[in-house]
């Protein structure tokens, strides 16, 4: 549930009350008991980031970077190497 703030417009006295998106908006002020609670405009108290979002899938110009590919390709290309079994692997590709 969002937590929604408001303004009282009598005496200024501002508060957050938590509620549902289908709520009715408060209208009378806990201190003074007017009806002139006003809803107030707030930014979000989440960011959503990390690899995934929009801001890393989608970017335009230049390389395009998947954060969460990379660092799994390098891993595994690591783990593959070091398993330690040279008979079976194949021998490193030679200009000529």
């Amino acid at each position: 549930m969002p937590i929604y703030e408001y303004v009282c417009g009598s005496c200024q006295h501002e508060l957050e009350a938590l509620q549902k998106i289908a709520d009715d908006p408060l209208v009378e002020c806990p201190q003074c008991h007017e009806s002139s609670l006003k809803k107030k405009i707030s930014a979000a108290g989440f960011r959503l980031a990390g690899s995934g979002w929009y801001e890393t899938d989608f970017k335009k110009g230049g390389k395009q970077k998947n954060l969460a590919g990379d660092a799994g390709a390098k891993s595994s290309v690591a783990d593959s190497s070091s398993s330690g079994n040279s008979s079976s692997s194949k021998p490193a590709a030679t200009d000529k």
